[in-house]
């Protein structure tokens, strides 16, 4: 059976005002001008989340099967097809049985693997990172949880500058693994160096980093340099200031910028208490901190959400959708995925011309 999906289509190279996606089966067919598709409604990739911890009330931190789900579902409505199950720092039995717990939902396709942020992160920029568990990177922590995972484990954020780091991401690399530098201290040349390694993703730039400074320029600079690396980006306006979300966007461009959540369970839901990686944390005015320290405790985001806040700050249309899809699923290597184009999987987003969510194709079935 074949479905057609009208509106203004959101391609790569650029929007098709009276457009048209044909779906067959799960995939995309054709995608062309259709001069009587005149809906009023965007049609976009569905969005790529390779970095959140949650949603809807339910985590992903916890390695709790029933949670991941509900976390799955929850950025789904939000028009997030593909995404990562992201945990915090932990005890290594904690990460061994998240693998193991995980690793059928990844089989099943409801999430499309694991990313580990932590725990080998460093103590001065550990940010909402639970510091009683980070540690030096582990090349048998890792070696088992790669073995253990078949494929589910994706990508894990490292300092670079922590003992054995540099031995860990040609592991993670030579394994099929995303290196992800984060969290981290290093300085410049200690940031090219992880790079040099083969660390291919900037976990949330800018936070949990020192800050950019003209004879010290630190992580930032380094990785937002680097032709090789992908740059995530928080568009939520508390990670980041709008300018700064337009500034990495105009150095790095849309093809090496990627929009992420980096949500914790709280997102979507009222104000109140939470927890996160066995921390309390208090989310005011859709705000998550921890209690104790005031530190920002990942956040409330959705990428519909993030979408409309890049497109208010100045970002084209069809530079967001690269970054809220096409990029991200490039840096995660999810072939196929995060584009509007004949070959790929049929997941898309029909949004309304604020760019909120009308409904959500995933492989060619539309979900409630």
């Amino acid at each position: 059976m074949t479905v057609r999906v009208s509106g203004r289509v959101v391609t790569p190279a650029g929007v098709l005002p009276e457009g048209c996606v044909e779906i067959r089966d799960s995939m995309i067919t054709a995608v062309a001008e259709y001069p009587t598709a005149r809906t009023g409604h965007w049609v976009l990739p569905g969005f790529v989340d390779m970095h959140t911890h949650g949603g809807g009330g339910h985590t992903f931190t916890t390695g709790d099967p029933a949670q991941a789900r509900g976390a799955a579902e929850f950025h789904l409505g939000h028009g997030t097809t593909s995404l990562l199950a992201s945990l915090v720092s932990a005890p290594f039995e904690l990460m061994r049985d998240a693998t193991a717990a995980f690793a059928p939902l990844v089989a099943d396709g409801v999430v499309d693997g694991l990313h580990f942020e932590g725990p080998y992160l460093s103590q001065r920029r550990c940010g909402a990172q639970n510091p009683a568990h980070l540690r030096d990177a582990s090349l048998d922590e890792l070696g088992e949880l790669i073995a253990l995972g078949d494929g589910a484990v994706r990508m894990v954020t490292l300092a670079p500058e922590r003992p054995g780091a540099l031995a860990a991401i040609e592991m993670l690399t030579a394994n099929g693994v995303v290196a992800a530098i984060g969290h981290s201290d290093a300085g410049y040349e200690q940031t090219l160096a992880a790079v040099e390694a083969g660390a291919t993703v900037a976990t949330h730039l800018f936070n949990a980093m020192p800050a950019v400074h003209h004879r010290e320029p630190g992580p930032v600079l380094a990785l937002l340099a680097s032709p090789g690396v992908i740059c995530e980006l928080i568009a939520d306006g508390v990670h980041l200031h709008d300018g700064t979300l337009t500034f990495a966007t105009a150095v790095a461009g849309p093809d090496r910028c990627a929009l992420i959540t980096d949500a914790m369970a709280a997102a979507g839901m009222s104000d109140g208490a939470y927890e996160l990686g066995g921390q309390a944390v208090t989310v005011t005015d859709g705000v998550a901190r921890l209690t104790d320290s005031g530190a920002i405790a990942g956040s409330t985001l959705t990428l519909d959400a993030a979408l409309r806040r890049a497109v208010a700050a100045g970002i084209d249309i069809v530079d967001a959708a690269l970054m809220v899809a096409t990029t991200p699923a490039r840096a995660i290597r999810l072939s196929g995925r995060g584009a509007l184009v004949p070959g790929y999987r049929a997941d898309l987003v029909v949004l309304d011309e604020e760019f909120n969510v009308v409904k959500v194709m995933r492989a060619g079935t539309w979900v409630s």
